[in-house]
């Protein structure tokens, strides 16, 4: 018996289950850069962090709502009927999920994005300070080199 099957594998229509549904929570750095690049309509990605990390560098085009606003300030932030995709400083914060409750609570179709702002910046991609649009090498750990996407 292999280790990674000491517990059996569930069964075929449970997997697709499981993962369906993870896919209907979540979503991943590379495709929200995707969706921003090609600004699909009716898209908001929400930076849930509070003021000084927003200050140290954010997602373009990204909006501020800070978790313990979003009940008091979503509906004259995010329109009515917008998909939403919720980010924090990284996968190790709960900040994005958060977030994404109080926007499922409010109605929205809402999924957080996984790795948060850590692995978008890890992949390189683009972000915005006060000196303007910048991105930081890429992390070979989380990206090839040659491109943000890994064409999985």
């Amino acid at each position: 018996m292999t280790r990674a099957f000491a517990v059996p594998a569930a069964d075929p229509p449970a997997a697709v289950a499981h993962f369906l549904a993870r896919l209907s929570f979540e979503t991943d750095v590379a495709d929200v850069h995707a969706d921003l690049t090609a600004v699909v309509p009716d898209l908001v990605v929400v930076d849930s962090r509070g003021d000084a990390a927003w200050a140290q560098g954010h997602l373009p085009g990204a909006v501020h709502l800070p978790t313990a606003l979003i009940g008091a300030r979503a509906a004259g932030t995010v329109p009515s009927g917008a998909r939403v995709v919720t980010y924090c400083w990284g996968p190790g914060c709960d900040g994005a999920t958060r977030a994404a409750l109080e926007f499922a609570r409010l109605g929205h179709p809402v999924k957080e994005m996984r790795g948060g702002y850590e692995y978008w910046v890890r992949e390189g991609l683009p972000v915005v300070t006060a000196g303007g649009v910048t991105h930081r090498p890429v992390d070979d750990l989380t990206a090839p080199r040659a491109s943000a996407a890994c064409d999985c």
